[in-house]
């Protein structure tokens, strides 16, 4: 999910019947004391240094829950501006008295996605079975820094295929699904160009390779180290940011993507063709009102909207993976143990794709 997207998704009421992690619940939880799982914990907002891996107990489903023991998950933008609270002005307050005013209260078990094996199924969660390998968004429940999670049966969840390993399908989740929400939303078609800003994170990597799925000629932007990788994702045009702002230049698009929220917005409403569409991911709030009078009143469009996470989202994004027609582009993966340099590396911004955490040995 977009960096804040969780959490807007649950103080606007988005979601319901949320995952559960281990202790702390990360929202109610049962837990039975006699086991103790790992996970990690963060009781104050701050640098990556308030992580800390503790014994917590480990959790019960449901009736309509399955208890998954986590194998890897992932370290995402979202991660890191959770536990630091560093979010848009506009929307800081109504965050910071749903996730805890003074501290974390309601979420103290970051991670909002992963890959596992069922260890045991509610009596309702009738499509899972003991065994089956899955992986899943865990969405504002997050919690996936733990050896054990419950989630809602009914969230986002699907069969991991045999030939993909537990990493790779950890980090499908929340990039895949909001790069196939933003593509859907500008309804992307074959033969258009598309620009995307920010094309080298999660989000975008996934972003560039549907694009190109759907046959779209696809212009990546981001910083000049990330620019190779871009290429062998199937862009067809690279942009150094630092170098060349798009907006100046006498190219235009039919969909411009701004994952990272940073594009100057006339110049780039500017930027697109008559009919085109300018699809923010992360707007603040006078993008969003700027942008609904460039959509009543011109033929262009600015969108912006929330990703509804869907079980056959993921299955359809699995099937590309195991079909080599998308890659989960995984820049370094780290141990549970090591999340504190794992949150380091990703808030350093030179990350291209996706960290991937190994949770549990696969032999296990």
């Amino acid at each position: 999910m977009c960096p804040y997207q969780a959490l807007c998704r649950a103080a606007l009421g988005y979601n319901s019947g949320p995952g559960r992690a281990a202790k702390y619940g990360n929202a109610a939880n049962t837990p039975t004391a006699e086991v103790a799982l790992k996970a990690v914990v963060f009781n104050d907002y701050g640098p990556p240094d308030v992580l800390r891996i503790e014994d917590v107990p480990k959790p019960v489903p449901g009736d309509n829950e399955i208890l998954v023991r986590v194998h890897a998950a992932s370290v995402i933008a979202g991660d890191c501006e959770f536990r630091r609270f560093d979010f848009p002005a506009w929307f800081w307050l109504p965050l910071r008295v749903y996730a805890g005013i003074l501290r974390p209260k309601r979420v103290k078990i970051l991670g909002q996605e992963l890959s596992g094996v069922v260890e045991e199924a509610g009596g309702r969660a009738a499509r899972f079975e003991k065994g089956d390998a899955i992986f899943a968004a865990t969405e504002v429940s997050m919690g996936a820094y733990a050896e054990y999670i419950c989630l809602d049966a009914d969230k986002a969840i699907a069969f991991k295929h045999d030939d993909v390993s537990f990493e790779r399908a950890a980090v499908i989740p929340t990039g895949g699904l909001n790069a196939l929400h933003y593509l859907r939303l500008a309804k992307v078609v074959a033969g258009e160009k598309i620009l995307i800003n920010g094309a080298c994170g999660n989000i975008g990597s996934y972003a560039v390779q549907l694009a190109k799925h759907y046959g779209a000629i696809v212009t990546a932007v981001d910083s000049a180290d990330k620019l190779e990788t871009l290429r062998t994702l199937g862009a067809d045009r690279v942009i150094d940011f630092r170098q060349q702002d798009f907006t100046r230049s006498a190219e235009s698009y039919d969909v411009i993507l701004d994952v990272v929220g940073k594009a100057p917005f006339s110049r780039s409403v500017s930027s697109l063709n008559s009919g085109g569409r300018f699809v923010i991911a992360n707007p603040r709030i006078s993008t969003m009102l700027r942008g609904v009078l460039v959509t009543r009143t011109t033929d262009k469009k600015v969108l912006f909207r929330f990703a509804a996470y869907e079980s056959e989202d993921l299955k359809f994004l699995g099937s590309l993976v195991h079909n080599g027609k998308l890659t989960p582009l995984i820049d370094r993966q780290y141990p549970l143990e090591q999340i504190v340099q794992a949150h380091r590396y990703v808030d350093s911004g030179r990350i291209q794709g996706n960290v991937a955490i190994r949770v549990a040995d696969q032999s296990e």
